[in-house]
């Protein structure tokens, strides 16, 4: 398992032209907050920010956060992308709480895509609806990622949220806003197959 770690140094000096002089001088402006202690505002070296965010664990991992010759147990709950330049403008990191759940988005990790019964004999095509879902669990339970095993979908078949495989002790918080597509297997269009299925559909509406 991964093992992240940022170092960081406590940020006194506050404000936005404080957070534009941080970021020109290669730092990124971040804040820790949550598990009954008060919010720290940091300072974080964008360089080593940036090559964690490229590891997609990055995103749903514990990460040691090193403070003042301190560590500390957090979770990245936000960031702030700038909106064409290839940088971070803000971090969130959330404490976390051996006895506290918390709440993250994790991604999805779609298998057997090829070997799919939809794809390899009908020829049909898969799409993903959603790349990641909210869980809730201990960070003891805490799974870097969800298994979407595509093996058995068939043809016009939908795999739903509450089709999803979840890990002992963990929650799909996600489900809250109903039993979502996940991801699909579709003829491509215009495929006589399709052509077929739908003139069955307008039979039937027309027998109605």
């Amino acid at each position: 398992m991964e093992n992240f770690e940022i170092n960081a140094k406590v940020r006194t000096d506050i404000g936005k032209g404080a957070s534009r002089r941080m970021r020109h001088a290669g730092l990124i402006p971040a804040i820790i907050y949550g598990s009954g202690k008060d919010p720290v505002s940091l300072s974080l070296s964008h360089n080593e920010i940036i090559n964690s965010l490229n590891n997609e664990s990055f995103y749903s991992h514990i990460l040691t956060v090193n403070l003042d010759g301190k560590s500390e147990k957090a979770v990245l709950k936000d960031l702030q992308r700038h909106p064409y330049k290839p940088s971070i403008l803000h971090l969130d990191l959330q404490r976390v709480s051996d006895t506290e759940k918390l709440s993250l988005r994790v991604p999805l990790h779609f298998l057997n895509e090829e070997n799919c019964v939809g794809v390899k004999q009908d020829g049909g095509k898969i799409s993903h609806q959603m790349t990641e879902v909210e869980i809730s669990c201990l960070p003891k339970d805490l799974p870097e990622f969800i298994e979407v095993d595509l093996v058995n979908v068939k043809v016009s078949e939908i795999v739903h949220l509450s089709n999803l495989i979840i890990p002992e002790n963990v929650e799909l918080a996600s489900l809250a806003h109903g039993d979502l597509p996940v991801a699909s297997v579709n003829l491509p269009r215009g495929t006589q197959e399709e052509e077929d299925q739908e003139e069955q559909k307008e039979e039937q509406k027309e027998e109605q």
